[in-house]
């Protein structure tokens, strides 16, 4: 069994996505880090960096294993399950690059540009600025990326759960607020709508809110 410890955000659904595709088992517990819940003693055990998401795998090679950064979490639990990514060759390697990609630079940026742009409550022009052509770049390297390829590396992957969460999260906002940035993205529309179909995306996407909507008791 695994344990997810996650709140509802990009990162978050990362997790909770992979463990739905790849079938398995797991329980889940909220950690709202709105109220800061993230910066318990209890957590801090599990993830040394106050962040979401945390697993727990009470099954693990080396006995019961806890597991911290998106990026890990996945490679993990596809390892764990020999699905998601290639075990070996190029295959492999590509998946590991747009994970990596994607974990260090999509999201970051992305979330960056959310704070400057979308959040802060006293504008910082340069900032905002900064982030709105990084974010911009980073969106044209993933649309000539789906230029020709379905997913990021070949089959679908731990590669495109990671970038997708933070695209979907973020493209449509953008849009909105720099509407100027970035011209027409068709193969990144056309990737977003096929992996949104997904039915273990959409279940994972609602983790932890559908939990968290139950009565109690």
């Amino acid at each position: 069994m695994i344990q997810l410890y996650t709140w509802k955000t990009p990162n978050g659904h990362k997790a909770s996505i992979a463990l739905e595709e790849l079938g398995l088992p797991y329980t889940t517990h909220p950690v709202d880090i709105s109220a800061n819940e993230q910066f318990a003693a209890d957590y801090l055990e599990l993830n040394p960096n106050n962040k979401i998401p945390t697993i727990v795998d009470e099954t693990g090679v080396d006995g019961r294993q806890a597991v911290f950064e998106t990026g890990a979490i996945l490679l993990y639990l596809a390892d764990k399950q020999h699905a998601l990514i290639a075990r070996d060759g190029r295959r492999r390697q590509q998946a590991l690059e747009w994970l990596f990609w994607s974990t260090s630079g999509l999201a970051p940026m992305l979330g960056q540009w959310g704070s400057f742009a979308v959040r802060a409550k006293t504008p910082v022009p340069e900032a905002i600025d900064h982030f709105t052509k990084e974010a911009a770049r980073l969106f044209g390297v993933l649309e000539r990326r789906l230029e020709g390829h379905t997913y990021l590396a070949g089959d679908y992957s731990i590669a495109d759960i990671s970038a997708y969460t933070w695209t979907a999260a973020v493209l449509p906002r953008f849009r909105t607020r720099s509407p100027d940035a970035l011209g027409p993205t068709p193969k990144i529309d056309r990737w977003l709508a096929e992996i949104g179909a997904r039915p273990a995306v959409q279940r994972g996407l609602r983790v932890p809110e559908a939990m968290l909507a139950e009565p109690a008791g």
